[in-house]
């Protein structure tokens, strides 16, 4: 009768681990999806923050091409003149130098046509990125759903509530690529 006992209590054991190891891993695999989801609202950012600020750049320098490099060359001695700029005037510096960033101080070389092959680079690496983003989440996704569904972690899911998540999907309307105006 005490064997029947500690075998009743090694098997409630045995499952009592089995279950806290399949809650475990359900968890680190929605962990992983809420990582990956996040990491396409961080591409989602960099693309709409950094678009219209390329844009923006070519537009002002091939107008001002001569006058560009020379606003360059004073916000910079501007900016190394002063030893103890407070964060704000740093800042605003930084932000005004940020604005030709995609101007190189080679002087005969410039020209308008390179900064827009520029932005067509940098705008097709967003896109890669943000397109691998999506990749990655579905791939999460799909791989933490897979669990949730099998058995015996439907079990586990299901007795403490996991749900399904759904997969990356662009909405009809937004598709297409961004418009740019130059």
């Amino acid at each position: 009768m005490e064997n029947i006992i500690y075998i009743i209590l090694a098997v409630l054991l045995v499952v009592i681990l089995v279950i806290l190891a399949m809650y475990n891993r359900l968890v680190r695999l929605h962990n992983r999806v809420k990582k990956a989801k996040a990491n396409i609202e961080i591409s989602l950012n960099k693309r709409f923050d950094l678009i219209p600020n390329i844009v923006e750049c070519v537009k002002g320098y091939s107008k001002h091409e001569s006058s560009t490099l020379k606003d360059i060359v004073e916000l910079r001695s501007e900016y190394n003149k002063h030893e103890n700029l407070n964060i704000h005037e740093a800042e605003k510096m930084n932000n005004s130098l940020t604005k030709y960033l995609a101007i190189i101080e080679s002087y005969p070389n410039l020209k308008a046509n390179t900064e827009y092959l520029s932005l067509q680079e940098k705008l097709s690496k967003i896109e890669d990125e943000l397109a691998y983003a999506r990749r990655y989440y579905n791939s999460e996704v799909t791989s933490y759903n897979t669990s949730i569904e099998t058995v015996p972690s439907n079990i586990v899911a299901s007795m403490f509530a996991f749900k399904k998540c759904d997969l990356f999907q662009i909405e009809a309307d937004k598709k297409d690529n961004i418009k740019v105006k130059l």
